[in-house]
């Protein structure tokens, strides 16, 4: 991947986007992870006003150190960027306190991780309407377009997607490039949504790079049956995330009348 050239056709595409939309530039939610390291900083080299948001949710103290170095560094290269701090912790337990909790626990669970992701989403879009900001998301090429692995109408819910035909592994090369701090690029994957350190991995239970091969396998028409071992687990793996996210990651159906009924 021709790095430098890839970051400045991103940036070019940004800027361009944005004065065609007529806004002052992007809002972005700052996460501590490399995903969002790197979102800000091309959103950051167009020039445009970019606010980057921490919106804590009982986060681990690890997510909220990084963020905070990033955003820092950030500050520091760039006079464009400004951020602010949304404490969200007491909105989503007082959501909890209006909502029935009866059923299985870890269904539960899951649904209150993907309130959290929709609590954030639409804080960006509040502050993204006081300045004319667009939300910039920060979605991978894995995450979006191979095992649906982000939250509908929660971190899906974006303006545009800077990085979304970027692999994990590009991406990683691109905050190399652009000097993301090191916390960040040496810290595993996580989205954050469980109030813990846990992985993106433990949630998945297969790394990006071996994902990056399973997509790869798919787009080349493979089948389990043509693996076997941790190849064939992974594979599987890719294959019931994929299907199973499949409704995030296509238009949403629309019942069309025909118009002999109309």
């Amino acid at each position: 991947m021709q790095t430098e050239k890839v970051v400045n056709h991103i940036v070019n595409w940004l800027k361009d986007y944005a004065t065609n939309a007529g806004v002052n530039g992007f809002v972005i939610g700052i996460s501590g992870g490399i995903d969002s390291a790197v979102t800000s900083m091309l959103c950051a080299k167009t020039g445009l006003d970019v606010l980057c948001v921490e919106m804590p949710i009982h986060q681990a103290q690890s997510h909220v150190t990084r963020a905070q170095e990033h955003i820092a560094f950030l500050k520091q290269e760039f006079t464009n960027v400004d951020d602010t701090h949304t404490n969200l912790t007491p909105v989503f337990e007082s959501f909890k306190t209006q909502v029935f909790q009866d059923g299985d626990p870890a269904t539960i669970d899951m649904a209150l991780a993907n309130t959290r992701a929709r609590l954030r989403m639409t804080t960006l879009y509040y502050y993204a309407g006081i300045y004319k900001l667009l939300v910039a998301g920060t979605g991978n090429k894995i995450e979006d377009f191979g095992i649906g692995f982000y939250t509908k109408y929660g971190d899906g819910g974006v303006d545009l997607s800077p990085i979304a035909d970027l692999l994990k592994s590009e991406v990683y090369k691109l905050g190399a490039f652009l000097k993301v701090p090191e916390s960040i690029i040496k810290a595993g994957p996580s989205d954050g949504l469980f109030g813990d350190a846990r992985s993106d991995e433990d949630q998945i239970g297969a790394t990006y790079p071996e994902l990056e091969w399973a997509m790869k396998m798919d787009n080349l028409g493979k089948t389990a049956t043509d693996f076997f071992g941790r190849e064939q687990e992974v594979f599987k793996i890719f294959k019931k995330l994929k299907n199973t996210n499949k409704h995030k990651m296509i238009a949403v159906p629309i019942c069309e009348i025909p118009n002999n009924l109309k």
